[in-house]
């Protein structure tokens, strides 16, 4: 909701917002469709005919975007619900398509030097520091909301699952800067992720765990049996081979 509307959603006690805030996906005469509710607004989506994919947002009150009522406002409240169904249409572009080229990985999986001659440390695909980092960023909602040096800690701590410090932050922070994965908003101490930011946090999290973590545990359950069938005929091969060719067993 929050990436959706571009509005920070409060979960505190105190200062908790209120309203709905829910994804639903039916079916109705439109075929199926997804609504995200947010207070009184929602955006709904579907397939148009079978052939063209459709977003309608009704705003209900206009202070759910932060917009004051009257028709002389009119404009600000058409320019933030067409920003909602960009960044809907945005957020669903970079989680499917995660592609990148080959120099973009190397910049950021590798040492570099900035234009103005500062080194960047790589950011190393695997390290699982550097996936739970991805998975905070792509988990936490901070695409729109922003983050701090608190906030991202304590994400980042809760996937790693062990004492993540205070200067190991602050040395990541400075990665993620140099590698132009986030940005500082001016006067404050709150982080953005730039568009090359989000793109690099969803391929690292979706590789590792949609594709590599299955592949390593695909010889036992719950892969499928299929699979891990499969994969013990390979290994009957490889063994036979290597017996055939009077090769030791690795140690």
């Amino acid at each position: 909701m929050e990436i959706i509307f571009g509005r920070r959603v409060h979960r505190g006690r105190k200062r908790a917002t209120r309203g709905v805030f829910k994804t639903v996906i039916g079916r109705d005469v439109t075929g199926v469709s997804m609504s995200a509710y947010y207070k009184h607004s929602r955006v709904k989506q579907y397939l148009k005919d079978g052939r063209a994919l459709r977003i309608e947002t009704v705003i209900n009150s206009p202070t759910d975007l932060g917009c004051l009522r009257r028709l002389t406002n009119l404009d600000e409240l058409q320019t933030k619900a067409r920003a909602i169904n960009t960044r809907v249409l945005d957020a669903e572009r970079v989680g499917q398509g995660a592609v990148l080229a080959s120099p973009a990985f190397a910049r950021v999986a590798q040492p570099t030097v900035t234009d103005g001659g500062r080194r960047a440390p790589a950011l190393r695909f695997g390290d699982p520091r550097v996936q739970a980092l991805a998975g905070a960023l792509c988990a936490t909602l901070f695409a729109a909301t922003g983050f701090t040096h608190k906030s991202l800690r304590a994400c980042v701590a809760g996937l790693l699952g062990v004492d993540y410090s205070s200067a190991q932050m602050s040395y990541d922070l400075r990665r993620l800067r140099l590698k132009g994965l986030i940005e500082r908003a001016p006067g404050a101490n709150t982080y953005h992720l730039t568009p090359d930011g989000l793109r690099i946090a969803i391929f690292y999290t979706k590789i590792h765990d949609r594709m590599l973590a299955p592949l390593t545990a695909a010889n036992r359950p719950p892969a499928p049996a299929e699979l891990r069938h499969a994969l013990t005929i390979i290994d009957d091969h490889i063994e036979h081979y290597r017996t055939r060719a009077r090769l030791p067993a690795a140690a």
